[in-house]
């Protein structure tokens, strides 16, 4: 991988996204920050510039082809390469079987699944072979170990481990490692929502380390299976869940 790193990071607005954009940028990567509302994008870019690194705003819809591929394209003509990317744009509705509603199935795939597929294609296209490269997708605990009301989110985020380790096959030719990091549940703006303080403890009482995880733990994980650190390590997904998938407590 090149010595000056350029990153793009879908959702990069808030979240983990945010987070690993700039750890990212602090290690002196050039980062694209791509959300769908500028003001996100507006504030990740100046955060990342206030603290001396580089970022590229990337206003950009990336739920379907031609979005992942202007995104994929707005950091290609500001920088020249591609080396990283993190495919961590979602929608998420949590809904009983009952009420799940075809519109909502159908934003959830295409922003949580099909666009990996294009962000896969599009990145893969512009890598340099003689650099490599390294693409890391946000999948969830939830793939593994489910609860009710996530029928849809669950099989998405298991498909995006099988899209992982189909594209590291396939990939790794051209230089290209694609891992996956399955995340516990994070606080974050986006899961505020779902969460409670009956439910926190609960988790808390389930995970062997006795705390939720924070963005930063997730940013961290992404980051290192981006960076060359991790140049033998492909085809994984990486459980970053405090030890509550393997314990039974």
């Amino acid at each position: 991988m090149a010595d000056k790193t350029v990153a793009l990071i879908t959702g990069a607005g808030h979240g983990i996204g945010k987070a690993s954009a700039k750890l990212m940028a602090a290690r002196g990567w050039t980062v694209g920050i791509n959300d769908l509302k500028p003001e996100f994008v507006e504030e990740t870019v100046a955060e990342i510039e206030a603290m001396g690194g580089k970022a590229i705003p990337v206003v950009q819809n990336v739920a379907t082809r031609d979005g992942v591929r202007e995104a994929v394209d707005k950091v290609m003509q500001e920088a020249g390469q591609l080396d990283v990317l993190v495919n961590n744009a979602a929608w998420v509705r949590y809904q009983a079987i009952p009420d799940i509603a075809p519109e909502t199935v159908e934003r959830m795939v295409q922003i949580g699944f099909t666009s990996i597929i294009w962000g896969i294609q599009a990145a893969a296209e512009v890598m340099d072979p003689a650099r490599g490269g390294a693409i890391v997708n946000v999948a969830s605990a939830a793939a593994f170990r489910s609860a009710p009301r996530s029928l849809v989110y669950s099989g998405i985020k298991a498909g995006v481990t099988g899209l992982t380790r189909a594209a590291s096959a396939e990939l790794g030719a051209s230089k290209i490692r694609v891992n996956a990091v399955a995340p516990s549940a994070i606080p974050t703006e986006g899961t505020q929502k779902h969460r409670n303080a009956e439910l926190d403890a609960k988790r808390i009482a389930a995970t062997p380390l006795g705390r939720l995880g924070t963005v930063d733990d997730i940013a961290r994980a992404v980051t290192y299976l981006c960076a060359p650190e991790s140049d033998f390590i492909t085809g994984q997904v990486l459980l970053v869940d405090g030890g509550i998938f393997s314990a039974n407590l």
